[in-house]
């Protein structure tokens, strides 16, 4: 299943973290993988070279012991395709997802805070954040940008209860620079586990005024 969500992308526990960390398909097997546009320039390709560049992505993603079902990637240059068996989504956004486990209840609104786990992953499947590592989950505010807009996105329709794997593409990533931890674009892949869904509400004592979520 989802790596991390059985063995125990971003580990954000306080929302200014969340503000500051900021993830197509290429099919050699039909009816085991999907296709989709690959994200940069597009040119004719050897296939040859994207087989090689493939099982390159897969060896890498194998020695850092990815959780069952994760989407490879074949980069050339700033050209990427995302290879993942069919049962994942891609919406018109470019955001690709796959569930687990649905959920019960209602989906997160604007203004409400979200409780989660995550694990969230690079390219080569390196997991570069973890909120069970950390032993907390993040909590955070819908609708208040303190989250990538692709991971925003990918949890919106979630369920309390529900397990889902989501690749964001650069589009719906991180900025990329010198005042940011990252320096080129890439797809991140986050597994997620949505706790629970609280309303919230302002509070003001005097001069004081803060945000209650019940």
């Amino acid at each position: 299943m989802m790596g991390e969500m059985q063995n125990g992308h971003v580990v954000l526990c306080h929302e200014e973290k969340l503000r500051r960390r900021f993830l197509l398909f290429f099919s050699f097997s039909s009816g085991l993988l999907s296709t989709f546009p690959s994200y940069g320039k597009t040119k004719s390709k050897n296939p040859y070279d994207e087989r090689r560049l493939l099982e390159q992505n897969k060896r890498i993603q194998k020695e850092n012991n990815v959780p069952e079902d994760f989407p490879s990637f074949i980069r050339e240059g700033f050209e990427v395709k995302v290879v993942a068996p069919e049962n994942y989504i891609k919406r018109d956004s470019g955001l690709i997802y796959r569930d687990f486990e649905v959920g019960e209840g209602d989906c997160p609104k604007d203004g409400q805070q979200v409780t989660f786990h995550y694990v969230g992953y690079n390219e080569s499947g390196r997991r570069i954040d973890s909120t069970y590592l950390q032993g907390s989950p993040a909590k955070i505010r819908m609708g208040t940008n303190a989250l990538i807009p692709g991971f925003e996105e990918g949890i919106r329709d979630m369920r309390p209860g529900g397990k889902r794997r989501i690749i964001v593409p650069p589009e719906l990533g991180p900025p990329v620079g010198p005042s940011t931890f990252f320096s080129s674009k890439q797809f991140e892949v986050f597994d997620v586990e949505l706790l629970n869904v609280k309303d919230c509400q302002r509070r003001t004592i005097g001069f004081y005024s803060d945000v209650v979520c019940n």
